[in-house]
């Protein structure tokens, strides 16, 4: 932002805690994201990927809710080295079910809007106080470690959230949580609400932030600007409606743009990322940041130029940092080192007029829409390679003509070395009729019979480049192959019988 100034910025304008604490909630509020249901063995997959990921904290479920999710938080307890917590309302079942979990860490949470006191809990302020005391001072009694939220709290009267967040503190509260239910906060709000908190209060302060206004990484961070010992996450960002702040937003962000060592192992970011992805079923935008398909991936021939020879300049972070990868793009604005660094990765060796050709064929079809993928532009220089270098016999117009279900007529129109001559011949499909229009033409140059033909979509969907490979023999028993890649499977065939055919009018030419 402001080059070398940046550092003293962030000193002169923050108030950083000495421990920041990831507090990942994947399991429980991620798991209410609308469709998503896990079963025990898919969330100790995730416990124990988070643990070894290297985070704080677990929220591990609901015990309240089943005998299942009891069992669940119990298994993760006991399979984790990090704290596992148990959510709980304000009433004593629930916190009699978080012991029945084994869990020593409860986050219990009461609503404090006006909003929820009267729609949603119709109870007094003074009931909400009395309520949330009760419920702190029972879970101290039985031992555990009490993490409060007040729901809402974001829109929550100023003088009454405070007066709460002081009664549970007195009831012995460790930790003061401020969630952004339905994610109504701005930064600049944020900034003013921690620094009040941290003003009032020595108890460590958490943040859960939710993403409606898409501000919840940008709200989290603020809140850590301003003193904020935790942050509440989910992996990939998913919960509910629009989900939460994201786990791998906010560690890269407070690995690499704050300088902050939160002793997480980055590296497992995007298979962590693309695990909950697969087992949720929510798959991730292509350019979600961090884990994203996109995140790393170049086709602007100005910036591969500068990622070929120093990959920051277009890029914050090394996709190592967080087990990611880069990729070059083929398309229409690829340019030439892009192309150059492509196939010396496959070690496809053209020479300058190969080169160019294929370059002009990545431009026509990313013109047309196409994008190119590695397997493209593979069989593209492959097919440059092997076809002939002379053309006796030239394409120079098609027409097709499908008027039933089991007949087309094609009308070909050929150079013979020099002489256009053109017919129409019908066959079973355009294919067929097309190469028969193309034997007719030449039968007084050439006796050719087409031995193989095999034809391939090298990538999935109906836009997909057409392979075609051919192998073709003349009366003399001359054999030749012949290669071809066009989006038209219909042209692709073409060209790929027209190129086995002028291999074998060289080859002629060459044994006379």
């Amino acid at each position: 932002m402001y080059g070398k100034d940046m550092e003293t910025i962030k000193k002169e304008n923050m108030n950083l805690a000495d421990k920041i604490y990831i507090f990942d909630t994947t399991l429980r509020d991620g798991e209410q994201a609308p469709g998503v249901a896990l079963t025990v063995d898919e969330k100790i997959q995730i416990a124990q990927s988070l643990d070894k990921l290297g985070v704080d904290k677990i929220e591990a479920g609901f015990p309240a809710s089943s005998k299942g999710e009891i069992e669940s938080c119990r298994k993760i307890h006991n399979l984790v080295d990090c704290t596992t917590v148990g959510l709980a309302r304000t009433v004593f079942k629930d916190i009699d079910a978080v012991l029945d979990a084994d869990l020593d860490y409860m986050h219990t949470f009461i609503g404090t809007s006006p909003l929820h006191r009267d729609y949603k809990l119709k109870m007094s302020k003074e009931k909400i106080i009395e309520t949330a005391i009760n419920a702190v001072e029972y879970g101290k009694d039985h031992g555990l470690t009490i993490e409060f939220s007040a729901e809402d709290a974001t829109r929550t009267e100023g003088d009454f959230l405070f007066d709460v967040y002081r009664s549970v503190v007195d009831a012995g509260a460790d930790f003061l949580n401020v969630p952004d239910t339905v994610g109504v906060l701005t930064p600049i709000v944020t900034k003013q609400l921690i620094t009040d908190l941290k003003n009032e209060f020595t108890t460590p302060i958490s943040v859960h932030f939710h993403n409606d206004f898409g501000l919840a990484t940008a709200n989290t961070l603020t809140a850590i600007e301003c003193g904020a010992n935790q942050a509440h996450v989910t992996v990939n960002g998913i919960g509910e409606r629009t989900g939460n702040s994201a786990l791998e937003e906010i560690v890269v962000a407070l690995h690499a743009a704050y300088g902050i060592d939160l002793d997480i192992d980055t590296t497992q970011l995007y298979n962590i990322s693309d695990s909950v992805s697969r087992i949720t079923g929510i798959k991730k935008p292509v350019n979600k940041p961090i884990v994203g398909d996109n995140a790393f991936a170049h086709e602007s021939g100005i910036h591969v130029h500068g990622i070929l020879n120093n990959a920051l300049t277009y890029e914050p972070i090394s996709p190592e940092l967080v087990g990611h990868s880069r990729r070059i793009i083929i398309g229409k604005h690829t340019g030439a080192n892009a192309l150059k660094s492509k196939l010396d990765e496959f070690n496809i060796d053209l020479n300058e007029e190969q080169f160019d050709n294929v370059f002009s064929q990545i431009k026509a079809l990313g013109d047309k829409g196409k994008t190119i993928t590695d397997s493209d532009l593979k069989s593209l220089a492959i097919n440059e390679i092997s076809s002939a270098k002379e053309t006796p016999i030239v394409l120079k117009g098609l027409g097709l003509l499908s008027g039933a279900i089991v007949s087309s007529t094609a009308t070909v129109k050929l150079e013979i070395y020099g002489e256009e001559k053109e017919t129409s011949a019908t066959g079973v499909g355009p294919v067929d009729a097309a190469l028969n229009a193309i034997r007719s033409l030449i039968q007084d140059t050439l006796d050719v019979e087409l031995e193989e033909y095999n034809v391939e979509a090298i990538t999935g969907g109906t836009d997909a480049l057409a392979e075609v490979f051919v192998i073709s023999s003349d009366s003399e028993g001359n054999k030749s192959t012949g290669r071809s890649t066009n989006e038209d499977i219909v042209m692709a065939s073409i060209l790929a019988v027209l190129d086995s055919i002028n291999k074998l009018l060289l080859l002629q030419r060459v044994n006379q």
